[in-house]
């Protein structure tokens, strides 16, 4: 059980509660560590499937955790970033978007849950499900958003306690605000995308006997 991807599993797990509550703690350093153990958190993802392959380290505990992981640390950094981005008195606003829209925190969480349910539904048929293309790179553009809002929170905190302004703090200020607002829309977009190409590839699953 104690395996080397499983205890990276675990770590992710436990990280995700800590990447939750650190935004929320005034400051730009507590914002940083929190970014920094998102960026550790979303390596781990990689680095224990890799493994776990690699070293024929496939578990059924790992089967079991790795999905809760990813939705635990999904879950965690989309409520400091849905509650940031929408509080009135606060600077952390998201360009173009100004706040994390509702429909888009649903919409990242429900695809998860919903391919969750849709696997389950698939392994009943002896059919499993492997990650697609457009899936993983929905992860990627998802991390870079999560990953690049994190990082500014922490950015707005240390402007106002630096007061730093000038030309390049404005050319910085756009051009990370800009990768937010992008990757967000990108993500989106591939969230429904794949959803719909896995719901269509095995449309057969939904109404096919159990084997």
């Amino acid at each position: 059980m104690w395996t080397l991807p499983n205890i990276l599993t675990i770590t992710r797990i436990a990280l995700a509660p800590v990447i939750a509550l650190l935004p929320f703690i005034e400051g730009y350093w507590p914002k940083v560590i929190a970014f920094v153990a998102f960026l550790a958190a979303a390596g781990s993802d990689i680095a224990d499937g890799y493994i776990a392959r690699s070293r024929k380290q496939i578990t059924d505990l790992g089967i079991l955790l790795d999905p809760i992981a990813d939705k635990l640390l999904l879950f965690a950094t989309l409520v400091p970033i849905y509650w940031l981005t929408r509080h009135p008195t606060l600077l952390y606003g998201i360009p173009w978007w100004g706040s994390l829209p509702l429909w888009v925190a649903v919409l990242l969480v429900g695809r998860e849950l919903a391919m969750t349910l849709f696997r389950f539904q698939a392994r009943k048929h002896g059919v499993l499900i492997p990650a697609g293309r457009s899936g993983k790179l929905k992860v990627i553009f998802q991390d870079i958003f999560v990953g690049a809002t994190i990082a500014w929170f922490a950015w707005k905190d240390l402007l106002v306690q630096m007061r730093w302004t000038g030309r390049l703090r404005d050319l910085w200020d756009q051009l990370h605000g800009m990768v937010v607002a992008l990757t967000l829309a990108v993500a989106v977009v591939l969230t429904l995308y794949s959803l719909g190409s896995y719901l269509y590839r095995y449309r057969a699953l939904l109404r096919a006997p159990r084997r």
